[in-house]
């Protein structure tokens, strides 16, 4: 069973909430908010928060910047991981995502299947890794936020975490690009 390690010292990691929406404005953005406080309620720090129109040259240029930038450790996206043409959030992902974190979003539907029952196969949100930067698309509802947060990130972002979590492997997730042994 998962627990938290006393022993183990919480280490803050930096996040970037970007909102993707053509209807959405920063007056409005309940799902992006909800994201901004849960952060900030866990002790991690918001490094950046942006909101871009459903458009995929769009998304992936906000993707690449952050990913670019070493000060972000993680990008939580809302919006656009739905079935309508505006919905282009995963396509934008599948671009930039050198790996795919194929449990977060099995883990996710699972769990939404408690609340929504059938509806949740509607929902394409994926999580994936680039750049030694995690990414994680979340449907743009204020729920679905909370259900992600809530029941999965904020135990895989924390290095307490037990028997194993994300931030302890932050490390490593370029060591793909280190030097070869002479």
């Amino acid at each position: 069973m998962a627990r938290l390690d006393p022993s183990r010292r919480f280490l803050a990691v930096n996040i970037a909430v970007l909102t993707v929406s053509d209807s959405r404005t920063t007056a409005n953005d309940t799902s992006g908010d909800t994201l901004a406080a849960r952060i900030a309620e866990t002790g991690h720090r918001l490094a950046a928060r942006a909101l871009v129109r459903d458009d995929v040259d769009a998304i992936v240029a906000q993707l690449c910047a952050w990913i670019a930038d070493p000060a972000i450790d993680v990008v939580l996206s809302t919006g656009g991981t739905g079935l309508t043409g505006r919905d282009v959030t995963p396509e934008a992902f599948e671009r930039v995502i050198e790996k795919r974190i194929e449990g977060f979003g099995e883990l996710f539907r699972m769990l939404s299947y408690q609340k929504i029952a059938t509806s949740t196969m509607q929902s394409r949100a994926l999580g994936g890794v680039a750049g030694g930067t995690y990414l994680f698309a979340l449907p743009g509802s204020p729920g679905a936020v909370r259900d992600a947060w809530d029941d999965i990130l904020v135990h895989q972002l924390d290095a307490r975490h037990l028997p194993c979590n994300l931030v302890e492997l932050m490390p490593r997730l370029q060591e793909h690009l280190a030097p070869a042994a002479p």
